[in-house]
Order: structure tokens, then sequence, then C-alpha cells
């Protein structure tokens, strides 16, 4: 009687649940727990189809699965590890790990199936596979910031070698002629003698706005590699801003070089840094002074046509080499026609860099020994 009390108290306090179910399918016996589990009370499931604990998808086959054990009882987990979807009485499914067993009573094989929920255990599990995701994640998305900023250092080790090189050889031209014309104008002391000492003097001005320029390039690239350049949005007036750029360039100008202005002045710019499109034209209208003959046009134009507005420098110079323009903007890049003109290499690559920051677009058209066309684009309105 003892034994059997024991039996009742275990099965009734339980902290699983527990389920009897006889050789044809039915539920012979259901514990509290299992009860509470599945949302019904012991009447309910009593005499009823195992099958109405499973989700619908689940039926077909399951007796066969069910026949099969009562052929060869014994006691086993289900799912091989796997988590098994019940149904409650409400309909909604839910996770569980279930043990099979089995027992004789009064001549009769009973299988009894010890269930367990584990929703709390899943939520738990999906949570912890959601933080390593994510701590996954974190992880790549570092080791990238990390491979991003270990390929800067790289970039910029690399440039630094290319700079000294570089500067080694475009700054000594112009300190050599420096010193040599202060050397020379030392020797003109007649009045006479005054057209030498202009010459000198030229020529100490053209190397120091050399140097300048180079100095400028690198100053220009270290700011736009570091993400230093501020946009300050402006309006104004193209044409007087055009005929400004141009004013202060009148000193680079070769023996007999014209700069044209074509544009008519009510073309009004709307939101755009003038800085920065300064520096865009001084570069480009530089560039075709420079790779030009003397007693040559530059050609500068814009036009605005229904809210965009088109800029063109256009010169009749030397031209690039067709095999040598998908390199244009790149850095450091000379063509094999101009390495014997002063330049570092940088500038094209940095007005590139501006129009990405105007929001503008840049293309160029180019032929040896006829000239090249930039032409710059962007909206305004």
């Amino acid at each position: 009687m003892k034994e059997e009390e024991g039996y009742k108290a275990l099965f009734e306090y339980a902290t699983i649940g527990i389920v009897v179910v006889s050789q044809d399918g039915m539920i012979f016996q259901v514990n509290p727990n299992a009860q509470s589990m599945f949302g019904y009370e012991a009447k309910d499931l009593v005499g009823k189809s195992l099958e109405t604990l499973l989700p619908n998808r689940f039926l077909k086959g399951h007796s066969k699965m069910r026949d099969g054990y009562f052929e060869q009882p014994k006691a086993r987990a289900m799912g091989n590890g796997d988590a098994l979807l019940a149904k409650r009485k409400d309909g909604k499914e839910f996770p569980t790990e279930i043990s099979l067993g089995s027992f004789i009573l009064e001549g009769e094989r009973l299988a009894v199936a010890f269930i367990t929920d584990i929703s709390e255990r899943k939520v738990l599990e999906e949570k912890q596979k959601n933080q390593a995701h994510e701590m996954e994640e974190k992880v790549h998305e570092r080791t990238h910031e990390l491979a991003q900023t270990l390929e800067r250092e790289k970039e910029i080790n690399e440039l630094k070698t290319r700079f000294v090189s570089m500067a080694s050889h475009e700054f000594r031209t112009p300190l050599s002629a420096i010193l040599t014309s202060v050397s020379l104008i030392g020797k003109y002391t007649l009045s006479e003698q005054q057209d030498k000492r202009d010459k000198h003097i030229n020529r100490i001005k053209s190397s120091v706005s050399n140097l300048t320029s180079i100095l400028n390039d690198f100053l220009s690239l270290d700011k736009l590699e570091q993400g230093k350049v501020e946009i300050e949005k402006t309006s104004f007036s193209l044409y007087e801003f055009c005929q400004t750029v141009l004013s202060e360039m009148e000193d680079i100008t070769k023996t007999g070089q014209v700069v044209k202005l074509e544009m008519n002045d009510e073309i009004y710019i709307l939101a755009q840094d003038k800085r920065i499109l300064r520096n865009v034209l001084i570069n480009l209208i530089s560039n075709s002074i420079k790779y030009s003959p003397e007693n040559s046009t530059v050609d500068l134009r814009a036009t605005d046509i229904s809210g965009k507005v088109v800029i063109e420098v256009q010169d009749y110079g030397m031209g690039i080499p067709k095999e040598e323009q998908k390199h244009m903007f790149s850095r450091f890049f000379r063509a094999k026609n101009a390495i014997n003109i002063e330049g570092t290499g940088l500038g094209l690559n940095i007005v590139k860099r501006y129009i990405e920051l105007m929001n503008a677009t840049i293309s160029f058209e180019s032929q040896t020994e006829v000239g090249t066309t930039f032409t710059i684009e962007f909206d305004n309105n």
C-alpha cells in the first residue's frame, strides 16, 4: 500500500508532465503538471487520442510510429535531442523534451511519456544566439574597421614614401634655380643690366610659385584624406567669381597666353562652396596653362540650362595619350608626354575629391597635340 501511495504521490507532484497512453493510442492517465502544461483538465483528456496534444501537421504517420514503439518498447528519449512541438488546448504550440517508458498494468502494456516544457529555455537559447550573432557582427565590423585603418596606414606610408621621392626631385629644381638666380643678380650692378636682373627675378618668382603649388597640393590632400574639409555653401554670381579667379592667375600665364571667359553675367549659383569651386578651377586652369604652349588660348565657359550648371575648361595644348587617360584622376599620375614638366601628379586627384564634395561630376575629352576639355556639372536648385 505504501509503495502504491508513493507512486501516486510521485505522479501527482512530479514537476514534469506525465501522460500514460494505452496501446491503441488513447490517453489513460495525465498528472496535474501535464494538465497545466496543455491547458486541459484530466476529464477532458482521459479517453481521448494522444494526437489531441500534437500539431495537426504531425498527425500523419504518428500512429505508425506509436505502433512501432509498442512492438519494441524500451526507455528512450525522443527527437534525438531536438525540441518536439506540442499543442495546447488553445491551439498554441510550444517546444518540449520527451522521454518514453513502458510498463504493464493488469496485463495491458502502457506507454508513459515524461514531458518537459522547454519554452523558457528556447527563449534563452534564442537570446543567447542573437547575442552571439550580434557579437560576431560587432567583431566582424571591428575587424573590417581595423583592416581599413591598416590599409589607410599603408596608403599613408606609401604616400609619404612617394612624397619624399617626388619632393627630392621637384623641390631640387626650383630651389637650385632660386639659388643660381640670387647669386647672378648680385653680379648685375649696372643700371643697363636691369633686364637681366628682371629675368632672374621672374625666374625666382616662378620657382617660388612652383614650390607653393607643390605644398598646396599636399596640404589639400592631407585635409581631404583626414576628412577635415568643411563645406560652406553660399550664393554668388558665377561671372564675378570667375573674373576674380582669372585675375589671380594672370601672373602664371606664359608669354602671349590668354584665358578667355565666355559666359553671361546672369548665372547665379544658389548653394555651392566658393572656396572648393575656386580650388577646382584654379587647378584645371593652371594645368591648361602649364600644358599649353606660348601664344595659346585657354577657354573658360559656363552655362545654366534648366538648373544644371555646366563649366568647361578647354586648352589647345599637348593633350593626354589615349592609353593613359584611364589613370587621369589617379594619385601621382603623370602622362608620359608631361614628365619633363614640373608637377606633383596630385592635382586632378584632389580635383576629383573636391568634385565629390560638391555633389558634382567631372569628365574630360583629350587628344594629343589637339588639347583637353574638362567639364564640370552640378545641379543649381
